[in-house]
């Protein structure tokens, strides 16, 4: 008999030994980041960078695969019993030595992941990944001019890309309300000490609002870079009006954390008809938040309509696209994405 046929043996004996669980849930209890198991990490340290905003140091599992600068990755974290899964950027460097990766988060107000992680997460504690995605990267061909347009917790995904690749002429606007709230900001200083980053620092306490205007006057090449832009829904909303009325739109690339909401439903009464409750919900909260809530179990992913992983039925009732404004009505296999659909009147969805 062969050496692969008494494994196999072995392991089946081994199943009906451990019955109800499976070896492989007794391994994971001793080993839970061997090769071959559910992809996991275990946070190894909390470093703050701000009042709201901290690093989380992981060490991920033997199955992953490694990032391309400027990804993201999917963790799913335990809160108060409930596994709730959250997308963050990757803001560590691709070959980092030791092997672990690093996401940066800021807690925002209600945000029971981002809270948790900024101010509650231990050195010991498991959570689940999935492999990194994206396309907010690089290209393979490194361009002459790079600017890096970025305000608040948008300069996560960027702080990856400038740990991760030089170039020779680096310009980057960062917005953030005090300077105490930029995150990262020893660090683009350390950059600019060694001259590889210019950096216009504005603070909007004081300078307002960053006006995509004045780019003539802070990067006068503005159009002759290479540019990507990450932040508030507004400033990027902004960039692409400006670079394509000035006829280079394909410079400019963009990641959003957050649909744009473009016209908000009535809202209405939401009835989960798995679990059996009802909530009233307005017209410009996603339901995946009015689930989450309410205590309902909801899928998620990526929270911006790209991964389909919070894909569900809708049973009855319509909802409104709160990216395009477009009405979707209940009919027989009609699914939504919770994450960027919200109530447009009543409506019933499967969970």
């Amino acid at each position: 008999m062969t050496s692969a046929a008494l494994r196999s043996r072995a392991w089946k004996l081994l199943e009906m030994l451990t019955t109800p669980l499976l070896p492989s849930d007794y391994l994971d209890l001793v080993s839970p980041l061997r090769a071959g198991a559910d992809l996991r990490g275990r946070i190894e340290a909390v470093h703050p960078e701000t009042g709201d905003a901290a690093t989380v140091v992981i060490r991920p599992g033997r199955g992953w695969r490694g990032h391309t600068a400027g990804q993201y990755v999917r963790i799913g974290v335990d809160v108060d019993g409930v596994r709730l899964w959250r997308a963050y950027s990757v803001t560590s460097p691709t070959d980092r030595r030791d092997g672990r990766i690093t996401i940066t988060v800021k807690a925002i107000p209600d945000g029971k992941v981002s809270n948790h992680l900024v101010r509650r997460a231990k050195p010991g504690t498991l959570i689940q990944l999935d492999q990194a995605t994206g396309d907010f990267v690089l290209p393979e061909a490194k361009p002459a001019k790079v600017l890096y347009l970025t305000a608040g917790s948008g300069i996560t995904p960027v702080m990856g890309m400038l740990r991760d690749s030089e170039f020779d002429d680096v310009v980057m606007v960062h917005s953030a309300p005090q300077p105490h709230d930029v995150i990262f900001r020893n660090d683009l200083h350390d950059l600019v000490a060694d001259k590889k980053l210019r950096l216009t620092e504005l603070h909007t306490d004081t300078d307002g609002m960053l006006d995509i205007a004045r780019l003539d006057e802070l990067v006068p090449d503005w159009a002759e870079r290479e540019t990507w832009a990450c932040g508030p829904a507004g400033l990027l909303d902004a960039a692409e009006e400006h670079w394509t009325g000035h006829g280079v739109p394909e410079r400019l690339h963009t990641e959003r954390f957050r649909p744009s909401i473009v016209v908000a439903g009535d809202g209405g009464e939401v009835t989960f008809g798995i679990t059996g409750k009802t909530v009233d919900a307005d017209g410009a909260t996603p339901l995946l938040d009015v689930g989450e809530e309410a205590g309902v179990l909801m899928p998620s992913g990526c929270r911006m309509g790209i991964c389909f992983g919070c894909v569900t039925p809708l049973t009855a009732g319509a909802v409104r696209d709160l990216r395009t404004g477009e009405i979707t009505e209940a009919e027989p296999g009609v699914l939504i994405q919770t994450c960027v659909s919200a109530a447009a009147g009543p409506c019933d969805i499967e969970r």
